[in-house]
């Protein structure tokens, strides 16, 4: 609540009640008195005498009620039959419990309530819900008032879901073009077609049992998902076809058959597809919660995608699909011309493999080098936490000197509010005086400014209208004004950009440590990393130390509390009791009049009573010391500490940024050092896991196909693919010029399982051949060119199922981008690397193996046999 509840104010003129001999002590035991509560209980109440028959409540007017009943409390009687009454030394009225905020909407004056939502709530019933409360309660405001919710980040979240499922239909669109432009039937698009909604609604139960909700992040797993959950019945449906077409099988033999031959490779794919997605869900902090999301929807799809590989999918074959002709794949028109492309395609892609799996030396030389490449790209790559997103709104800190009024600063809001008037792309704006997150009084302000709806803002962002107020509000010379896009996750810090303590370790004192903030305030002007780089806190300045003569206050009989009370009421505020009124109980506040505590010198006006009953000044026992001093204090982990707060330059990444203020705190003095908080902590943090993450990833991935394959050659000729994958998801980043953030790490994981993917379908089929007796390169070459067409396939059906994600606009776009752009790359040079290099990585190893094997028997049998003595 930043606008206060109706209180009486007793506003007291200190010299009239100087010239009646009253002191503030005697005023509020005056009204301590004269409005209390009173219980008078029962005439004729238990126990009675004998032959009692009634008994009756007895009612006082204890507590006052009115301004007028309080101004007629006696404060001082005299024997003659005169008095002083409360109206002859004080104005009373019925004004607000606080004046400390000041809240203004639009450039006029109004009250605030902030309404947040509960941890777990839906933020967008919640919204609802209060609109609707509101609607409700509008009939019983007074004639005149009106109410609005002029902030409101419901409409962000609830936009940004609908985007993403308007991502989710076009992927799913897309998707279902690529089936059918290689298929070919819609019998064949119809399975998948029907199998992956079926996924999807399984997810969402799971999610549902499992207490989490659908928002953004498991909106964009399932759109990383949708890709996915149809490889699988993609992989059964050609091989059917396959199967049909080339042996004339009917629809149920071919099924059969196909099973036969793909379902370890289906339970391969999914194990590995699963897998990789753990390790995320181990990660602490609140990246940890942004990775569990993905995790679950992500791996719950795929399992129930797996399930329905294996059951559903054969069954719809068995039964939707019909015999084909050998030749069905020569066609006319726009089918034909693909199949023959596609034909020559498949030879020439043969013919290249059989000369890359006879060279599978030079192969790997080519593999090291692009390892090296991909390890200095990705050390190269900037880092990030969370992509800045246009959630709809700015806020702007207002900090002024410490000495500052009320009024000073609502001549900077009032500019600021004339600028955001007059941009055509700002909805509204509310400013509170009086609060900022960097503290609260009366030289601080925060002003919240929204923005229209995206279809309606002609262009302008919340990034730009910040950029702008900022340089609107550049040449003020009072204080600080810094306009600043709102924190990636609500609750983690208060803004964007970065934010640090610098901490005082040696515990040198607070004048050494402000020495050192300015050093390094200083210091971060002169970069070219980082910008607007500000002291995130109530600024020091000057103040008045009344310095209390305690032995000279009890030789004069004056009791330090009456002296301490005194102080209170007049230049603070002292809270007396409460009082009816409208139905509800107020604050009854006692004050001095505000043209009397405007100088040093009307303090030292006040009188207290002594012992003997006279009245002695403030004068005699007050001595006011001027001194700079602060008006807050912080510790950081128990240590002495200052908040800081910055942005990143124009074109530097908030890892740079974090780089750099740590290259310039080491140019401190020594005891002093910077401590993260915040959004930048958990940036710190989220990078110290990621490469844990990503090799406890491939790590589960070898050892579930070791478990799988019971052997260590089939995993490793298929990890070997993984960082080919990674090489384009590197390189497309690059090229858009994004960061190495969150939603880029859970893209490497989603390229690691589906790079295993891809060479699963090579590598499980060539060891079938190889098994029933064909030769290691031929048996490579063989499978390489009969999972073409799959790979093919479901990798084109995945890829431009994340085009979307990857070209959004809009609400949300950043993160979309952040996701689906590494993901894309990552998947280009997974398919086309792929189906190049895991051949020959399969010939490498796996031909390497029997050569070793044949060189043990060979020694085995030519060492001279042992004698026994």
């Amino acid at each position: 609540m930043f606008g206060a509840e109706q209180a009486l104010r007793i506003w007291v003129d200190p010299s009239r009640l100087i010239g009646f001999g009253l002191s503030m002590n005697d005023l509020s035991t005056a009204i301590t008195q004269q409005n209390a509560q009173i219980a008078p209980g029962r005439v004729g109440d238990s126990p009675t005498v004998a032959g009692q028959r009634v008994t009756i409540p007895l009612t006082v007017q204890g507590q006052l009620r009115t301004p007028e009943e309080f101004a007629a409390i006696v404060l001082k009687a005299n024997a003659d039959g005169s008095k002083v009454v409360l109206g002859d030394v004080a104005r009373v009225e019925l004004g607000a419990q606080t004046y400390s905020f000041v809240n203004r909407e639009n450039g006029k004056t109004a009250t605030v309530a902030a309404v947040q939502q509960s941890p777990g709530a839906n933020a967008v019933r919640t919204a609802e819900g209060v609109q609707k409360r509101l609607a409700e309660l509008s009939h019983t405001l007074p004639s005149g008032m009106s109410y609005a919710v002029p902030f409101n980040t419901a409409p962000f979240v609830k936009i940004s879901i609908e985007k993403v499922v308007h991502t989710l239909l076009e992927a799913m669109v897309l998707v279902f073009l690529v089936m059918l432009l290689f298929l070919q039937n819609i019998r064949y698009t119809l399975i998948p077609a029907i199998v992956a909604p079926i996924a999807l609604l399984g997810t969402f139960t799971v999610m549902l049992m499992a207490g989490f909700s659908i928002n953004v992040l498991t909106m964009f797993g399932m759109v990383l998902a949708i890709g996915i959950i149809v490889d699988d019945a993609i992989v059964v449906v050609e091989n059917v076809e396959r199967l049909m077409a080339t042996e004339g099988l009917s629809p149920k033999e071919a099924t059969v058959k196909a099973m036969t031959e793909i379902t370890g490779a289906v339970i391969g794919i999914t194990l590995v597809l699963t897998a990789v997605f753990i390790p995320m869900g181990l990660a602490s902090g609140s990246v940890g919660v942004i990775y569990r999301q993905f995790t679950l929807s992500m791996a719950v799809s795929i399992l129930f995608s797996a399930f329905l590989a294996l059951s559903l999918t054969p069954a719809l074959c068995a039964t939707l699909l019909k015999p084909v002709d050998p030749g069905h794949h020569e066609k006319g028109g726009v089918f034909g011309w693909f199949n023959r492309r596609f034909d020559r395609m498949t030879r020439s892609y043969e013919h290249r493999v059989t000369g890359l799996v006879r060279r599978s030396g030079r192969m790997m030389a080519v593999f090291v080098l692009l390892s090296v490449v991909l390890i200095l790209a990705f050390r190269a790559l900037p880092s990030a936490f969370l992509p800045e997103e246009d959630q709809g709104y700015f806020m702007t800190s207002f900090q002024l000197p410490s000495d500052a009024t009320q009024e000073r600063t609502l001549d900077q809001v009032r500019q600021f509010e004339s600028h955001v008037a007059a941009r055509p792309g700002i909805q509204s704006n509310i400013s509170i005086l009086g609060f900022s997150f960097s503290g609260s009084g009366p030289n601080a302000a925060l002003a919240f400014t929204m923005l229209k709806d995206w279809d309606r803002r002609d262009g302008a962002t919340a990034a730009d209208e910040s950029a702008r107020a900022q340089a609107a509000m550049s040449d003020i010379t009072e204080g600080t004004v810094m306009s600043l896009l709102p924190p990636s996750i609500d609750e983690m810090g208060t803004s964007s950009g970065f934010s640090l303590r610098l901490q005082d370790r040696a515990n040198r004192g607070h004048a050494a440590l402000k020495a050192a903030e300015t050093q390094l305030l200083e210091l971060a002007a002169q970069s070219s990393i980082v910008a607007n780089v500000y002291p995130d806190g109530l600024p020091t300045g000057p103040s008045l130390h009344l310095d209390i003569d305690r032995q000279k206050a009890e030789a004069l009989g004056v009791p330090f509390t009456a002296i301490s009370e005194t102080l209170t009421a007049a230049m603070g505020s002292l809270y007396i009791n409460d009082f009816p009124n409208a139905g509800r109980m107020q604050q009854v506040i006692v004050q001095a009049d505000a043209p009397a505590r405007m100088q040093i010198d009307d303090v030292l006006k006040l009188y207290v009573r002594n012992a003997n009953g006279g009245m002695v000044p403030l004068a005699e026992v007050v001595t006011p010391v001027w001194e700079d001093a602060p008006l807050q204090m912080v510790r950081y982990q128990g240590i002495p500490s200052v908040r800081i707060s910055g942005s990143p330059a124009p074109g530097a990444s908030s890892g740079a940024a974090m780089a750099e203020m740590e290259r310039i705190a080491k140019q401190l003095p020594s005891g002093f050092a910077v401590e993260w908080t915040g959004q930048s902590l958990q940036e710190r943090q989220s990078a110290a896991q990621a490469p844990l993450l990503l090799a406890l990833s491939m790590l589960v991935v070898f050892l579930v196909l070791a478990a799988l394959y019971e052997s260590w050659a089939i995993p490793l000729s298929v990890m070997l693919v993984v960082p080919l994958g990674l090489l384009g998801a590197v390189a497309a980043v690059i090229l858009r010029e994004m960061p190495n953030d969150v939603f880029f790490k859970v893209g490497m994981i989603t390229v690691i399982g589906l790079s295993t993917k891809n060479a699963i379908l090579i590598v499980e089929y060539a060891r079938q051949l190889h098994a029933q007796g064909m030769e290691v390169r031929d048996a490579a070459v063989t499978a390489a060119r009969l999972r073409l067409r799959p790979i093919l396939m479901t990798s084109l059906a995945f890829t431009l199922g994340v085009v979307p994600l990857m070209l959004a606009w809009g609400s949300s776009a950043e993160t979309q981008h952040a996701i689906g752009t590494g993901v894309f790359g990552g998947m280009i040079t997974a398919t086309v690397l792929a189906v190049l290099f895991v051949p020959a990585f399969f010939v490498f190893v796996i031909g390497g193996l029997e050569r070793l094997d044949d060189w043990r028997r060979a020694r085995r049998s030519s060492a001279p046999p042992h004698n026994k003595s």
